[in-house]
Parts: structure tokens; C-alpha cells; sequence
């Protein structure tokens, strides 16, 4: 990238809205144009970003991205402008200074080719030069008899009254094309308007979904975005109104007070019409589409940023490695599906039991599972939490008792696993299973090691988000789509056991290479090194500099293929290794862990000639070769005993799991048929923001029960103590 001055001035300007210096912006624009990938960027060229991590890349690749369309549209609007002869240097100036695309387009208004519109009839009629004679306020001749120069049968304008409603069409088109006027009342409506929404049609909420929004009215800049993109989903069920409300007094006060240079004028009256036409004709309704489509993609960035970070914690939820599990799809009629996976993920037993209505086979259901958990090492039982889920929970707990083995279980978020079960993928990976067993297998397996079971599913199915079906879809996807790379590139991938899903999230592999990967692994057996890699079809000198950081081979050739170090730093780990006497194959030991200790990493830096920030990684790196981000997260709770709804109490102390985050509060599974709601009021004594600010998905808390509705199968929690609920 040439840094000439238009770009150091683009690049001030993306520094004003990212938290970031210019230094930092240049260093990642010019990373991200050499082919640069995020995660690679993050990890291991922190040296020049400052330590910058993924998102704040990112926000500066989308500030850049947006920075550079907008320049596009400025440079293309004064060309439109210029090629109509209508570029003033004043114009000009305002459109470059500019620093949003609604204010290229509001000064670009006036110019735009429009449709056939009342104004431009008139015009046609001739009537511009007494709409323009209007504007001078005139003291004489009288309207009327100004208006009878412009009467013409061959322009089909045969009275003065025709004359001056084509002149009021044409004042108000002009007073709404006005850039200032629009900002002012855009400004005026966002800070002092109201929302409102009434019921439609009430027969079509058959729950009372929306009632309480039956008859609202919030101000427009206080509504939380949860609540507009509740109306919204309303108004597009035919259930509700939807409107907005402008303090039309105070804006047609405004107009008048810019426009009428003179009130004792005759013409005052008919501008003043004008004034109010244009407004309400033509302003307000586009301003309300406006303010409205602002508030949706902001409520819509919200919603995006909690399912992202929803989705964040539960792909960072602690694999329970090297255990042998049961996994359980439950349902009624079709039964509950059972699959056994060793602890390497591996399908050893699948079966059905039907110990529900309407079959009933429960004693055969009994023998069934306790043969299942005699005959396999079952350590862990994962049960998932769709239909039948707690009656077959209380069944399994009462067969877990009987079968005298220690055996644990818990029940598991199954959100996406029919989607996967149907799925090509599922199809390829168990074509000899049918769709229910897959699923089985699915809840198995995400309990043994959720990242590589969720990244088969698409990441909108997986039960975390809010109104996720209600906001744009490819800025969804795209967002889970980085944290889905995110989370795979930061704790690593081994590159011998990886499915191509999981695969193709690392760092610069496609899901082309990612498949090559696994063929040539299936053909070939194990890479016995990162440098091995290097053969593979379409994974050319780029690719295995982004990608190979983030691959990992264990049990290799050599050491360091294990850890998150470079290949590109081994040269300088060998040196340091041999500066403290030890070898490659002390990674992790004892003894090279206390050689590390204590070390100077700035004159050590500088003797390697490497930078600190990356020394001091490879220090980590030796110390925990195989450290993963996961291990230090709470580990999930596991159960031998049920509990029901009917046994709950208020005041009740419990331990449960964040299954969801929304924007009024968390849900916690406690283990009974329904999470139970904490309410952002609830989560803490101290004044809670976001319960974002408090909680995640995944998270241990300790709630006490607030109150029971056992026949609507609601449960209220709080996370303040018995002392401070009293308070």
C-alpha cells in the first residue's frame, strides 16, 4: 500500500472511531493487503500491531472496508453532479469533508435523477420561475395576477389555482431536498420523537407474544434494541402498528423560522403550505424509514454481538477428554436413541429404547441400559435436553443407581444436532446410521469435545442467540463465522485426528485443502510433521505460513510441532534452548519450566534478535506446550440424582449452568425441566449494564430460587444472596 497523503488522511479518520493508533491501523491495512489472515495477524505478528487481538483487526478491516466505500461514492457523486454542470466549489468541499455515507447522499439529494413526481410536473408546466418569484416574498403584484403570465392550454395549466399548487409542489420538493433541514430534523425526531405500536390484529397472537405491546410508546432514543426488534417481528406478523412519532410542531416551527424571510408578504401563506406539505409528505415519511432502519441495525448489531459472544463461550466449553460416554436422543413415540463413543470419539454401540408413551417398554428400557453400562467403560452419560428430555433423565438417574458403577450424568444442550444429523456431512461421516443415531452420536461427542462437534453445525443452530431469524443474515453469518475461527485458531487444531469441518475454520485452509488434508491423511496415515504439510495439493507457500501455527502434531518428529510456536521462530528456539543448556525434547518438563523461570526477556530478545512480545510467547509456549485456553473454564456439572420442577422452593440454593445470555437476563439450567430466568435486575447488587458485564454461557453460578409457576413451567432465579435479597 502506498502511503500517499489521501490515505494518511483516511486513515485519521478510521482512528477517531477505533480504539487504535495510526501506527497500528497502518501496520494492520498493510498486513491484511499482503494476504495476511486475522488469527495469523493476532498471533503472531504482534510485534507490529502492538499486540492487537482478532477483533480489533477485524474492527479496523471493516472501518477500512467502509472508509474506502465511502470514498468511492464520494468521488462517484461529484462526477454526477459535475456531468449535470452543478459542482460548486462550496458543494464540492462538503461532499469530501463528509464522514458518512447518509451525508453523501442527503447532499447528493437534490441532484438525484428522480421519478415523475409532483415538482417535476410542474416544472414541465413552466412553473419554476413562480415558485422561485414566491421565495422572493413579494410585496407586489398580487399572486394572482403574477399566476396569470404562467396560464397556458398547450401546457395544460388553465387557472391560477392550477398555477400555485404546482408552485407549493415545487417549494416543497426543493425545502425537502435541503441537506441541513433533514439533518436537523433527523437530529430533533432521534433525540425528542416517539416509537408507538398498536395492536393489528389481535386473533393472529394466539400466546399474547406481544401484548404488552399492544399499546407502547417509548422514546426513540431511550428504546432498547431487544424491544425494537420485538415490534418489528410484531409488524411483520400482522399483529402490530408500527409507527413513529415527530415533534411535527416544533419542525414545521423550525422550517417556517429558516424559510419565511418576510410574514406580512402574501406569499408567506402559500410557502408556509408548502413548508407543511413537504414535510408531511415528504420528509417525515422518509425520515421514519430512516430513524427505523438505523434503530434495526443497531438493535440488530447488538443482538449479533450476544449470540457472537454466546457462541464464544460455548465453543470455549472444557472438553471432558478421555472419557467413554452414553449418549442419549430421547423422544416419545420413536424412543430414545443410545450411542456409546469411546473416549477418542469412536462409535462402539448404537441402539433404541422405548420406555415412554405411547410403546411403555420402561422394564426393557431398564435392562437395556444397565447391559449398555456393564458392557462398556460409560463413565459419563449425556442426555439431550429436546423432547422426553426429563423423563429421561429421571430414568436414567434411577439406572444409574441400580448398575452400582460410578457414572455421572448431565444433560446437554442438543440445539443443532438435527440439524448436523441430516446434514450431508452427517450423511458421509455415518452413512450407515439413520438420522436419530447420528444425533446420538452428536450429543456424545459434544460432550467429550464441544469445538470439534459445534463447527459442524451451522452456528445459528446451536440454541445461544436472540431474534437471531430477525436480522440480516450474511452479517450474522459472518460474525459467527470469525468467532467460530477465532476460538478453532486459538486453541489449535491436531492435525491428526481433525475432522475437514474443524479444518477449514484454521487460518488460511479453505475447505478444499481442508478435505485434501484429510484425504492424504486417510491414504498416507499420520504427518509425522508440520514440514509434511507442505506436499499437499493447493496448500502453496501462503497458506502453510498462515495455517501451520495453528496445526499441531503431537506425537512428531519434532517437539516443537506441538506447540503454538511458528515454524518460522524453530531457528530461534534452538538457540535459546542451547543458551539454557536443554534440548526440544525437555518441552514441558520440569526442568526446562524452572530454566524459564526468571529469565530477561529484554536482553534475551535482543540476543536472539527477535521481539519481546514474541519471545516472551515462546517462553509460554515451552512451559505449556500443549496448553489449551479450554482447560481453564469451569467444568460442566455433572449429576446422579434428579430434581423436578414440583421440588423446587423459594429461597432454594442451587448450582447451575448459563445456557443463554439475552439482553434482560441469563438462563440457567438447574436441572429441571425449564431454565430458569435471572433478571439483569437479579444477576448482581452493583448496577448491571449488560448481563454480559456479569455472566456467560457456561459459567457455574450459584442462584436461589425467586418463584415457581409449575402449570406455565417458569422458574425465576437470583444470583443476590439471601442477605442482599432482603435488603
Amino acid at each position: 500500500m502506498e502511503w500517499n497523503e489521501k490515505n494518511e488522511l483516511l486513515v485519521q479518520l478510521l482512528v477517531k472511531d477505533v480504539d487504535v493508533t495510526k501506527v497500528q491501523a497502518k501496520k494492520v491495512i498493510a498486513l491484511l493487503e499482503e494476504g495476511n489472515t486475522v488469527p495469523f495477524i493476532a498471533r503472531y505478528r504482534k510485534e507490529q500491531t502492538g499486540s492487537l487481538d482478532e477483533v480489533q483487526i477485524r474492527e479496523v478491516m471493516e472501518k477500512w472496508q467502509y472508509i474506502q466505500n465511502l470514498e468511492n461514492r464520494k468521488e462517484e457523486v461529484i462526477r454526477l453532479i459535475e456531468e449535470q454542470g452543478k459542482l460548486t466549489p462550496e458543494l464540492k468541499i462538503e461532499l469530501q469533508k463528509s464522514t458518512k455515507l447518509q451525508q453523501v447522499e442527503d447532499l447528493y439529494r437534490p441532484y438525484k435523477q428522480k421519478r415523475r413526481t409532483k415538482a417535476t410536473i410542474a416544472k414541465e408546466k413552466g412553473l419554476e420561475p413562480y415558485a422561485q418569484w414566491l421565495l422572493t416574498f413579494p410585496g407586489s403584484p398580487t399572486l394572482e395576477a403574477r399566476a396569470q403570465d404562467f396560464l397556458s392550454e398547450e401546457k395544460e395549466v388553465t387557472t391560477v389555482e392550477e398555477v400555485m399548487e404546482g408552485a407549493k409542489d415545487i417549494l416543497a420538493e426543493s425545502f425537502s431536498d435541503e441537506p441541513s433541514y433533514r439533518q436537523y430534523i433527523r437530529d430533533l425526531t432521534f433525540k425528542q420523537g416517539k416509537i408507538l405500536s398498536v395492536v393489528k390484529k389481535e386473533e393472529k397472537d394466539e400466546k399474547e407474544v406481544y401484548a404488552m405491546y399492544y399499546e407502547y410508546e417509548e422514546g426513540i432514543s431511550r428504546i432498547l434494541p431487544h424491544r425494537i426488534l420485538a415490534v418489528n417481528r410484531g409488524e411483520k406478523e400482522d399483529i402490530l402498528r408500527v409507527s413513529v412519532q415527530a415533534p411535527t410542531d416544533k419542525i414545521i416551527d423550525y422550517l417556517n423560522r429558516k424559510i419565511i424571510k418576510n410574514e406580512s408578504s402574501s406569499a408567506a401563506r402559500l410557502i408556509k403550505e408548502a413548508i407543511e406539505d413537504g414535510y408531511k409528505r415528504l420528509i417525515e415519511p422518509a425520515i421514519e424509514r430512516e430513524i427505523r432502519k438505523e434503530l434495526t441495525e443497531k438493535a440488530e448489531e447488538q443482538a449479533i454481538h450476544i449470540f457472537s459472544e454466546n457462541l464464544r463461550n460455548l465453543l470455549l466449553q472444557p472438553p471432558l477428554k478421555g472419557r467413554g460416554v452414553l449418549g442419549v436422543d430421547p423422544a416419545y413415540r420413536t424412543g430414545c436413541k443410545l450411542s456409546v463413543v469411546d473416549e477418542t470419539g469412536k462409535v462402539l454401540h448404537i441402539s433404541v429404547i422405548y420406555p415412554h408413551a405411547p410403546v411403555n417398554k420402561r422394564e426393557a428400557a431398564v435392562h437395556q441400559l444397565l447391559n449398555v453400562l456393564q458392557t462398556y467403560d460409560i463413565e459419563v452419560v449425556a442426555v439431550g435436553n429436546g423432547t422426553a428430555s426429563r423423563e429421561t433423565e429421571q430414568l436414567i438417574a434411577e439406572v444409574i443407581k441400580q448398575c452400582g458403577k460410578n457414572i455421572s450424568y448431565l444433560i446437554v444442550n442438543e440445539a443443532g444436532a438435527s440439524v448436523y444429523s441430516a446434514s450431508d456431512l452427517a450423511r458421509e461421516e455415518f452413512p450407515d446410521l439413520q438420522v436419530e443415531e447420528r444425533s446420538a452420536v452428536s450429543i456424545a461427542r459434544r460432550l467429550q469435545d464441544p469445538l470439534a462437534e459445534l463447527v459442524k453445525i451451522d452456528p445459528k443452530s446451536v440454541g445461544v442467540g436472540q431474534y437471531q431469524h430477525d436480522v440480516a443474515q450474511k452479517r450474522l453469518a459472518e460474525s459467527l463465522n470469525f468467532v467460530v475461527e477465532t476460538v478453532v485458531n486459538q486453541v489449535g487444531v491436531n492435525v491428526n485426528t481433525a475432522s475437514s469441518s474443524l479444518l477449514q475454520y484454521v487460518a488460511g485452509l479453505s475447505k478444499s485443502v481442508a478435505n485434501n488434508i484429510v484425504k492424504k491423511r486417510e491414504e498416507e496415515g499420520k504427518f509425522s510433521s508440520r514440514a509434511d504439510l507442505k506436499g499437499i495439493p493447493r496448500l502453496g507457500a501462503k497458506t502453510y505460513e498462515q495455517c501451520i501455527g495453528f496445526l499441531r502434531i503431537i506425537d512428531g518428529k519434532q517437539p516443537l510441532d506441538k506447540t503454538g510456536i511458528h515454524p518460522e521462530n524453530y531457528q530461534n528456539v534452538k538457540k535459546l534452548l542451547k543458551l539454557l543448556g536443554t534440548s526440544e525434547k525437555e518441552i514441558g518438563t520440569p526442568r526446562l519450566q524452572e530454566a524459564l523461570k526468571g529469565l530477561d526477556v529484554k536482553s534475551l530478545a535482543e540476543e536472539l534478535q527477535i521481539g519481546e512480545i514474541t519471545l516472551q510467547d515462546i517462553i509460554d509456549s515451552l512451559i505449556r506446550p500443549e496448553r489449551d485456553p479450554r482447560d481453564d473454564m469451569p467444568t460442566p456439572l455433572l449429576k446422579q440424582d434428579v430434581l423436578k420442577m414440583e421440588d423446587l422452593k423459594k429461597g432454594m440454593e442451587l448450582e447451575g449452568t448459563v445456557r443463554n445470555v439475552v439482553d434482560f437476563g441469563a438462563f440457567v439450567d438447574i436441572g429441571v425441566k425449564q431454565d430458569g430466568l435471572v433478571h439483569i435486575s437479579k444477576l448482581s447488587d452493583r448496577f448491571v449494564k449488560h448481563p454480559l458485564d456479569v455472566v456467560s454461557v457456561g459459567d457455574i453460578v450459584t442462584v436461589w430460587v425467586d418463584g415457581v409457576e409449575v402449570n406455565k413451567g417458569r422458574v425465576s432465579l437470583t444470583m443476590l444472596t439471601p442477605e442482599k435479597q432482603e435488603v
